[in-house]
């Protein structure tokens, strides 16, 4: 069973999976096809793949281009990371804000993104692992992102680690967003 909780971004949901813990540990099932279709998310995932993160690691803030484009499906296997999403869908009534949402294992919990949304996290600890599930496969010509710390968030470091990658991205007041919010 998982539970489906929408955020304060319009189509943007925070999950919380049931957690099976006995004296060996816990057991957790982080995609089940079936709920998926029944809680109306992206089932057809292309890659999966996870980042390792040192103590105050930024990644972000990255999407992929139209038509390349994708949902992602993200949680936490190892530490803790403070998870942010941005809205870039123009006319969709939470363009330009951001959520953070705590990612661990003791919370068993992941964020759904749909298409049109920046994804990054900071890592508080060392040997965080995020792991990401991708409705469309990598297309470096495609691969985008917005500067980190040009969305209003307050991020939990002041000095972090970063890609030059990610420290070159346009801020998000210079972003020509591409995608369109379609409406339900």
């Amino acid at each position: 069973m998982i539970e489906k909780n929408l955020t304060e971004l319009t189509d943007c949901f925070e999950l919380r999976t049931i957690q099976h813990r006995d004296r060996r540990g816990t057991f957790v099932k982080t995609y089940q096809k079936e709920i998926y279709v029944q809680l109306g998310l992206q089932t057809d995932f292309k890659e999966d793949f996870y980042s390792i993160s040192k103590k105050n690691v930024i990644r972000g803030m990255h999407f992929q281009l139209p038509p390349f484009d994708q949902e992602k499906l993200v949680y936490c296997v190892q530490g803790l990371a403070i998870d942010v999403v941005t809205d870039l869908r123009k006319g969709s009534p939470t363009f330009g804000k951001s959520i953070q949402r705590e990612l661990s294992v003791d919370l068993g919990n992941s964020i759904y993104i749909p298409k049109g949304f920046a994804h990054g996290f900071c890592a508080l600890v060392e040997g965080t692992i995020i792991a990401y599930k991708v409705s469309t496969s990598h297309h470096p010509a495609a691969d985008s992102g917005i500067h980190w710390n040009s969305i209003g968030v307050k991020w939990p470091v002041d000095n972090p680690i970063l890609s030059s990658r990610d420290s070159s991205f346009v801020s998000f007041c210079e972003f020509v967003s591409p995608f369109d919010f379609l409406g339900k």
